[in-house]
Protein backbone atom coordinates (compact mmCIF):
# COMPACT_ATOMS: atom_id res chain seq x y z
CA UNK A 1 0.00 0.00 0.00
CA UNK A 2 1.36 3.46 -0.69
CA UNK A 3 1.81 5.25 1.88
CA UNK A 4 -0.71 8.69 2.01
CA UNK A 5 0.21 12.08 0.48
CA UNK A 6 0.95 14.22 3.82
CA UNK A 7 0.35 17.92 4.76
CA UNK A 8 1.31 19.75 7.86
CA UNK A 9 -0.36 22.80 8.74
CA UNK A 10 2.02 25.77 10.36
CA UNK A 11 1.39 28.29 12.98
CA UNK A 12 2.90 30.09 15.96
CA UNK A 13 1.04 28.65 18.51
CA UNK A 14 -0.97 25.42 17.28
CA UNK A 15 -4.13 26.71 18.72
CA UNK A 16 -5.99 29.05 16.23
CA UNK A 17 -4.82 29.42 12.50
CA UNK A 18 -3.30 25.49 11.99
CA UNK A 19 -5.80 23.47 13.86
CA UNK A 20 -8.32 25.60 11.88
CA UNK A 21 -6.80 24.21 8.48
CA UNK A 22 -6.28 20.85 10.14
CA UNK A 23 -9.82 20.55 10.59
CA UNK A 24 -10.90 22.45 7.53
CA UNK A 25 -8.56 20.76 5.08
CA UNK A 26 -9.65 17.05 6.88
CA UNK A 27 -13.60 18.05 6.10
CA UNK A 28 -12.99 19.20 2.56
CA UNK A 29 -10.54 16.25 1.78
CA UNK A 30 -13.08 13.77 3.22
CA UNK A 31 -16.21 15.23 1.17
CA UNK A 32 -14.03 14.93 -1.68
CA UNK A 33 -13.14 10.90 -1.03
CA UNK A 34 -9.73 12.07 -0.43
CA UNK A 35 -9.43 11.48 3.23
CA UNK A 36 -7.95 8.21 2.67
CA UNK A 37 -5.02 9.51 0.62
CA UNK A 38 -4.19 12.25 2.40
CA UNK A 39 -3.30 12.79 5.75
CA UNK A 40 -2.96 16.23 7.54
CA UNK A 41 -1.57 17.16 10.93
CA UNK A 42 -1.26 20.80 12.30
CA UNK A 43 1.51 22.12 14.88
CA UNK A 44 3.13 25.29 16.32
CA UNK A 45 6.55 26.98 16.18
CA UNK A 46 6.19 27.96 18.96
CA UNK A 47 5.87 25.93 22.48
CA UNK A 48 3.68 27.66 25.10
CA UNK A 49 0.81 26.31 24.45
CA UNK A 50 1.86 22.45 23.72
CA UNK A 51 -0.62 20.02 25.11
CA UNK A 52 -3.64 22.71 25.10
CA UNK A 53 -6.97 22.55 22.58
CA UNK A 54 -7.53 25.15 20.41
CA UNK A 55 -8.76 28.65 21.15
CA UNK A 56 -12.15 28.47 22.22
CA UNK A 57 -12.98 31.35 19.85
CA UNK A 58 -11.51 28.72 16.87
CA UNK A 59 -13.47 25.85 18.16
CA UNK A 60 -16.64 28.16 18.10
CA UNK A 61 -15.64 29.32 14.59
CA UNK A 62 -15.13 25.77 13.34
CA UNK A 63 -18.26 24.90 14.80
CA UNK A 64 -20.88 27.20 12.76
CA UNK A 65 -19.01 25.66 9.89
CA UNK A 66 -19.95 21.96 11.07
CA UNK A 67 -16.54 21.31 11.72
CA UNK A 68 -15.06 19.94 15.37
CA UNK A 69 -11.53 20.49 16.18
CA UNK A 70 -12.23 20.47 19.86
CA UNK A 71 -9.96 17.36 20.29
CA UNK A 72 -7.18 18.60 18.93
CA UNK A 73 -4.05 18.82 20.77
CA UNK A 74 -1.54 21.75 20.42
CA UNK A 75 2.19 20.22 19.38
CA UNK A 76 5.50 21.57 18.99
CA UNK A 77 7.12 21.71 15.47
CA UNK A 78 9.83 19.39 15.57
CA UNK A 79 12.49 18.71 13.19
CA UNK A 80 11.66 14.55 13.02
CA UNK A 81 7.64 16.71 10.89
CA UNK A 82 10.21 17.52 8.18
CA UNK A 83 11.01 14.02 7.33
CA UNK A 84 7.78 12.75 8.40
CA UNK A 85 5.69 15.03 6.20
CA UNK A 86 5.56 15.82 2.44
CA UNK A 87 4.09 19.08 2.52
CA UNK A 88 4.67 22.17 5.57
CA UNK A 89 2.08 24.69 4.82
CA UNK A 90 2.91 28.26 6.76
CA UNK A 91 0.35 30.48 7.82
CA UNK A 92 2.50 33.50 7.45
CA UNK A 93 5.87 34.51 6.13
CA UNK A 94 7.01 35.08 9.71
CA UNK A 95 6.10 30.78 10.47
CA UNK A 96 7.63 30.31 6.70
CA UNK A 97 10.84 31.65 7.22
CA UNK A 98 10.99 30.21 10.98
CA UNK A 99 9.94 26.72 9.35
CA UNK A 100 12.77 27.28 6.35
CA UNK A 101 15.31 27.87 9.03
CA UNK A 102 14.21 25.08 10.94
CA UNK A 103 14.36 22.59 7.97
CA UNK A 104 17.29 20.16 8.05
CA UNK A 105 19.33 20.03 4.94
CA UNK A 106 18.59 16.60 4.23
CA UNK A 107 14.50 16.48 4.84
CA UNK A 108 12.41 16.13 1.91
CA UNK A 109 9.48 18.13 2.71
CA UNK A 110 8.33 21.52 0.83
CA UNK A 111 7.95 24.54 3.10
CA UNK A 112 5.60 26.79 1.40
CA UNK A 113 3.35 29.35 2.42
CA UNK A 114 -0.08 28.44 2.69
CA UNK A 115 -2.12 30.85 0.69
CA UNK A 116 0.68 30.93 -1.84
CA UNK A 117 0.19 27.02 -2.17
CA UNK A 118 -3.45 26.70 -2.73
CA UNK A 119 -3.79 29.32 -5.25
CA UNK A 120 -5.30 31.90 -3.18
CA UNK A 121 -2.48 34.68 -3.23
CA UNK A 122 0.40 35.47 -1.96
CA UNK A 123 -0.58 36.74 1.55
CA UNK A 124 -0.53 35.85 4.66
CA UNK A 125 -3.43 34.63 6.72
CA UNK A 126 -3.82 37.01 10.26
CA UNK A 127 -3.49 35.70 13.41
CA UNK A 128 -7.18 36.30 14.93
CA UNK A 129 -5.42 35.62 18.39
CA UNK A 130 -5.58 39.32 19.82
CA UNK A 131 -8.89 40.03 17.88
CA UNK A 132 -12.39 39.23 18.24
CA UNK A 133 -15.08 36.81 16.62
CA UNK A 134 -14.90 38.57 13.27
CA UNK A 135 -10.85 38.05 13.08
CA UNK A 136 -11.64 34.25 13.74
CA UNK A 137 -14.40 34.36 11.01
CA UNK A 138 -12.20 36.14 8.43
CA UNK A 139 -9.17 33.43 9.45
CA UNK A 140 -11.46 30.47 9.23
CA UNK A 141 -12.34 32.22 5.34
CA UNK A 142 -8.88 32.29 3.95
CA UNK A 143 -8.52 28.87 5.08
CA UNK A 144 -11.17 27.45 3.60
CA UNK A 145 -10.87 29.49 0.23
CA UNK A 146 -7.01 27.58 1.05
CA UNK A 147 -8.68 23.99 1.81
CA UNK A 148 -10.82 24.22 -1.22
CA UNK A 149 -7.57 25.54 -3.39
CA UNK A 150 -5.70 22.18 -1.97
CA UNK A 151 -8.31 19.60 -2.94
CA UNK A 152 -8.61 21.03 -6.07
CA UNK A 153 -4.90 20.59 -7.12
CA UNK A 154 -4.37 17.22 -5.51
CA UNK A 155 -7.81 16.33 -7.23
CA UNK A 156 -5.65 16.80 -10.45
CA UNK A 157 -2.52 14.84 -9.11
CA UNK A 158 -0.72 17.95 -8.79
CA UNK A 159 1.42 17.67 -5.30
Amino acid sequence: MTRPFSILMVCLGNICRSPTAEGVLRARLAAAGLDKRVRVDSVGTGDSHVGCAPDPRAIECAQRHDIDIAGLRARRLQYEDFDEFDLILCADRTILHEARVRKPRTAHADVELLLDWAGVGNKDVPDPYYGSARDFERAFRLIDAAAAGIVARLSEGRH
